[in-house]
């Protein structure tokens, strides 16, 4: 049964709000046990970036733990518990040996897999390390940034091979941002479209390109690996279509922050994928990697070294600016650390805008709800060249409106096409996939031009 919203029908009537209710618990809180932690400790998780660790242990929190990442001297990565099991000491004041980090306080020596090596201040005959393990999480590196697994042991996933991990030209930075407040309103405004045009352009000045001023006409559609939003623009004699991708469970694909739809573009690909991992309940990170490739940064704008720890290269993205600065000109982080340090969704009023965050909301707790209940969390099956199709573009196609026609219906129509031939079809299972699906949006695009709108 629908909650009934309370709207205030008085002038001045603040004194009639009701109590603020509690947040969607179920969507939120992140915690060993509760239903979105036990689904998102099923994937594999960033947890930092490999630069960071170096020969001192880094402390780290996620998912509401407190851990010690530290690489070994032979080179092996562990991720333990961050308390030392003997008297608490916290093992960031370890020391890093050959096979493992070794606790300040009374020698004990931890393997990255939790196994205690040696506890030098008991009895030679002592089994007690034996009969012991330390709290300990698998870790994986990959192109910068280390992964751990941190859900039920016999349920580890592989890794996923999404495409977009594996464009060819393409360097991936690490960076990462974190975010006080809730995960989950973090992750959503990638699904929240409308929210570019004002935010990022009408309200403040462009701070990407003028043409995301221009407000599209939007769809959304699931795919094997989540949703996708569809937003549609004229600018000039070009539509630009452009889609943002949710993998679940928690990452985010985003194309070129640059384009501003004056150059015709096929099928232009991710220029961000980032995680939103929780620290814990009223706490999150971005984390992942900035793609550097022709399609990304046309315009050469953008500065890999700019990207790092709680640094991103375009504007917004962080609190380092000053507050009055950021009052005037708010940028992504500010709307969203400002819903409440966890946004409480029985206040919200919805409207049209909202559809996609509805939509991945639904999908969300479905997942989290088949999980809970003993299932499998969905993955796809679909493998082009051994690699997980993505389906984050941008792509500009030269088709002017017709004089006295129906110019949203054509947008509506074209933005379902590029759709289409993005996320259906046999070449999805293809080797060279990017490439048939630029040949398909030319020759439509061609064909589209050549008729009587």
């Amino acid at each position: 049964m629908a909650v009934q919203k309370h709207f205030l029908r008085t002038p001045y009537g603040a004194y009639h709000n009701p109590p603020t209710p509690d947040e969607d618990c179920e969507l939120t809180h992140v915690e060993r046990g509760s239903p979105c932690g036990e689904y998102l400790r099923r994937f594999w998780q960033p947890v930092a970036i490999a630069s960071e660790v170096g020969e001192l242990p880094l402390k780290i929190r996620m998912f509401g733990e407190d851990l010690v990442l530290f690489r070994t001297r032979g080179g092996a990565w562990g991720l333990l518990d961050r308390h030392c099991s003997h008297r608490g000491t916290s093992l960031e004041y370890g020391v890093v040996e050959p096979g493992g980090l070794r606790c300040c306080y009374h020698s004990w020596l931890f393997a990255p897999d939790g196994r205690i090596l040696e506890t030098p201040g008991e009895p030679p005959a002592s089994t007690l390390k034996d009969r012991l393990y330390h709290g300990a999480y698998p870790v994986e590196e990959r192109d910068g940034l280390v992964f751990a697994y941190m859900g039920p042991p016999g349920k580890r996933p592989e890794f996923a091979p999404y495409d977009s991990f594996a464009m060819p030209d393409d360097r991936l930075v690490p960076y990462y941002i974190t975010y006080p407040c809730n995960w989950l309103q973090v992750q959503e405004n990638v699904m929240d479209p409308a929210h570019a045009v004002f935010l990022h352009t009408r309200i403040s000045f462009s701070q990407f390109a003028d043409a995301w001023g221009e407000l599209p006409v939007t769809g959304f559609r699931e795919t094997p690996t989540g949703m996708i939003y569809v937003t549609t623009r004229r600018w000039g004699d070009n539509v630009w279509v452009r889609s943002n991708d949710i993998l679940f469970g928690n990452i985010a694909q985003v194309g070129h922050i640059w384009e501003d739809g004056r150059q015709p573009r096929l099928y232009g690909r991710v220029g961000i994928t980032r995680w939103t991992t929780p620290v814990d309940n009223r706490t999150c990170r971005i984390i992942g990697w900035r793609h550097f490739h022709p399609d990304s940064d046309p315009g050469d704008n953008a500065d890999e070294s700019a990207c790092g720890p709680e640094s991103v290269d375009f504007f917004g993205q962080d609190g380092a600016r000053g507050y009055e600065d950021r009052q005037r000109i708010p940028g992504d982080f500010d709307a969203q650390t400002s819903q409440r340090p966890i946004a409480v969704h029985a206040l919200e009023h919805m409207t049209a805008t909202d559809t996609g965050v509805l939509m991945l909301r639904k999908l969300l707790r479905a997942e989290i709800r088949r999980v809970a209940s003993g299932g499998e969390p969905k993955t796809s099956q679909i493998r082009a060249g051994g690699r997980i199709p993505t389906y984050c573009h941008d792509t500009v196609v030269r088709i002017p409106a017709v004089p006295g026609g129906d110019d949203e219906a054509l947008l509506r129509r074209i933005g379902d096409r590029i759709t289409a031939i993005n996320i259906e079809g046999a070449h999805q299972g293809a080797a060279d996939r990017d490439a048939r699906i630029r040949r398909l949006i030319a020759d439509w695009a061609e064909s589209e031009n050549g008729r009587e709108h």
